[in-house]
C-alpha cells in the first residue's frame, strides 16, 4: 500500500463515518453508543486526526508519541481530554471540524517523504513497533470501528 492508497483509504472511512453520524437522527445525538454518545466519539476522532499529525512528527524523530506516554487504560485519558477539547454540542459543528482535521491529517501524510512513511525510526510501544504507516492503520480501523458501532445503534434506535 502506498501512502496515497492509505490517504485514500482514510478519506473514505472518514466520509462513510460522517455519513453514519449523518443519518442518526438529530434527537439521538446526546444518547449513549456503548458508554460513549455520538458527539463524544466526533470529539474522539477530531481529536485524534489531529493527535496523529503531532505523534507522527515525534516518530520521525525517533520519539514516542506523546499519547503514549500515560494514556491511562485503552486511552482513557487521552480520549477523555479530547472530549473536554472537541466536545462542542452541535452536530454541524463537530462534522466541519471532523473534515478539517482530516484534511489537516491528508496534507501531512501527502507531505511525507515516502521512504519515511513505513520507516522503522525506533520507536516501540507495548512491544509494538510504531511507524506512520501503522499509526494511520489503526485511525483507519477505529473509523471503522465507530462507524460499526453507529449503524448498529441507528437500527437499533429505528
Amino acid at each position: 500500500m502506498t501512502i496515497e492508497d492509505q490517504v485514500n483509504q482514510l478519506g473514505h472511512c472518514v466520509k462513510t463515518f460522517a455519513a453514519s453520524v449523518t443519518a442518526i437522527d438529530e434527537r439521538l445525538f446526546l444518547s449513549k453508543v456503548s458508554g460513549w454518545t455520538v458527539r463524544e466519539i466526533l470529539a474522539h476522532l477530531i481529536g485524534w486526526n489531529r493527535h496523529i499529525v503531532r505523534g507522527s512528527q515525534q516518530i520521525l524523530r525517533g520519539e514516542l508519541p506523546f499519547y503514549d506516554v500515560d494514556p491511562g487504560p485503552d486511552y482513557s485519558r487521552v480520549n477523555a481530554a479530547l472530549v473536554r477539547e472537541y466536545g462542542e454540542a452541535d452536530r454541524a459543528a463537530l462534522l466541519e471540524s471532523l473534515a478539517a482535521s482530516a484534511g489537516e491529517l491528508t496534507e501531512f501524510l501527502r507531505a511525507i517523504d515516502t521512504e519515511e512513511w513505513d520507516r522503522d525510526f525506533g520507536v516501540r510501544h507495548d512491544g509494538e513497533t510504531l511507524t506512520v504507516r501503522s499509526t494511520v492503520d489503526d485511525l483507519i480501523a477505529d473509523y471503522d470501528h465507530h462507524r460499526v458501532q453507529l449503524e448498529k445503534f441507528r437500527v437499533s434506535a429505528v
